[in-house]
């Protein structure tokens, strides 16, 4: 663990900035106190990402950070919304900002090969054994939001306002910031004027960030395909209605919604990502199950590919003389697109700018990866969600190399954030944000 000490002091480095901001008066204040919580931060983030918990079931994480909230002062209101956790601490008039983070992991069998990683396993929802893993990096959040509350808790005479501290369950689900919302986070707490999050970003080197104005993340929908034929003999496939075959074509079929029948200049994945059927070489069986992620930019676009996989689905099955499939879209599971505010955005990223320097602050195109804070912006919040660089700039620059192979994506086994780096960026950034928005004492 001493080399992520030693590496703590790559992210105290303050690039010059030739704008200004609010903020900016504060930046040694702030790199200040995050050198003093640094070490403190990382071992937080050790344990977070050595015990994760799946999506529903952050019940230790959660109770992780209602207790880092309330040692440094927030008002808590636990099990929120399921194991959300709502922290305010109020210091004034002002603007109320929120700050949000996710808590849960995915169901990922840890392949880093680093001394921390998880070894956990446990039974998803449906009963399966599984490892589970931090694979998406909300350990780094989770040690942001707790890093970012100290930080502004301890430079509360330079602000004024309010903060509204938001550890979210369940966004890998596409169910937390629904379930939130609902049990009245906007109504039961004052809506905020501001909501800001980060995310890790797998392939950005640690001491950069990048942002989206306007729309940054997809539509995400969830759907899932029950083929149903007529079972029988391997040998005799002629008495069968055989729904393996049914399903290569249907799995064909439904790659030509996005080449076919959506213009080309709107964005769509249909992403077939498990089929399970049979249970024996020489069986055929009586149904096949597909689990289907359908991404989209647009809301039209979006109800147009989900009725074209109802139909594309039945139609086969009408032609291969076998039982309608049930076509089911769990809507309990769908998470709205991620559209940044712009004015909000583009006030932040002169902030980072200031703290980073320009040419640490990248614009880049919308992904089709999704995230449920999309919501709160629904609700009439201007959000902004931007992504933090967590690769060592030796991979990194490795992998720019002709020839290299790719670095490991967010979701796989491999990811592995520099945890000191990536967490001090973080920290400073988000107590940018905070900070340029809030009222000045």
């Amino acid at each position: 663990m001493r080399h992520f000490f030693t590496l703590l002091a790559v992210a105290f480095v303050t690039a010059p900035a030739p704008g200004q901001s609010p903020a900016k008066p504060h930046l040694a204040a702030v790199d200040a106190r995050i050198a003093a919580e640094s070490p403190d931060l990382v071992k937080l983030y050790l344990h977070l990402h050595e015990n994760p918990e799946l999506s529903l079931f952050e019940v230790q994480s959660a109770a992780r950070m209602a207790k880092e909230l309330t040692a440094v002062g927030f008002a808590v209101t636990p099990d929120f919304g399921g194991h959300g956790v709502v922290g305010l601490f109020a210091n004034g008039p002002g603007p109320t900002i929120m700050v949000r983070a996710d808590m849960d992991a995915l169901p990922v069998t840890e392949q880093t090969g680093v001394p921390y990683a998880s070894k956990v396993r446990t039974r998803d929802r449906s009963g399966n054994d599984t490892g589970v893993m931090h694979a998406c990096g909300h350990d780094v959040h989770m040690t942001c939001f707790v890093g970012t509350a100290r930080v502004l808790v301890a430079l509360k005479d330079k602000w004024s306002g309010t903060l509204m501290f938001v550890a979210q369950p369940a966004e890998e689900v596409g169910m937390g910031a629904k379930a939130m919302l609902d049990a009245g986070l906007f109504t039961k707490f004052k809506k905020p004027d501001y909501g800001v999050a980060l995310h890790c970003e797998a392939r950005l080197p640690v001491g950069q960030v990048a942002y989206s104005e306007g729309l940054a993340l997809a539509n995400v929908d969830t759907v899932d395909v029950t083929i149903k034929g007529k079972g029988g003999h391997g040998a005799a496939p002629h008495t069968t209605v055989d729904p393996i075959v049914l399903a290569a074509k249907i799995i064909l079929d439904l790659q030509t919604i996005a080449s076919r029948e959506v213009n080309p200049t709107d964005p769509v994945v249909v992403t077939v990502g498990s089929i399970h059927g049979g249970t024996k070489h020489n069986i055929i069986p009586n149904e096949v199950k597909l689990q289907l992620t359908v991404r989209s930019t647009k809301d039209g676009v979006r109800d147009q590919v989900l009725k074209a996989i109802d139909r594309k689905c039945k139609a086969a099955a009408l032609g291969a003389n076998a039982p309608e499939p049930e076509v089911r879209v769990r809507l309990e599971e769908y998470t709205p697109s991620t559209i940044n505010d712009v004015p909000l955005t583009r006030r932040l990223t002169g902030v980072f700018r200031d703290f980073l320097g320009d040419a640490n602050v990248i614009e880049r195109a919308p992904i089709l990866g999704g995230e449920d804070f999309g919501r709160f912006g629904r609700e009439g919040v201007p959000i902004c969600m931007y992504f933090l660089g967590t690769i060592a700039p030796d991979k990194y620059a490795a992998a720019q190399r002709p020839g290299a192979g790719t670095l490991p994506s967010m979701h796989a086994d491999s990811f592995a954030p520099l945890p000191g780096p990536s967490i001090a960026v973080g920290v400073k950034t988000l107590s940018a944000a905070v900070l340029e928005l809030l009222g000045k004492k």
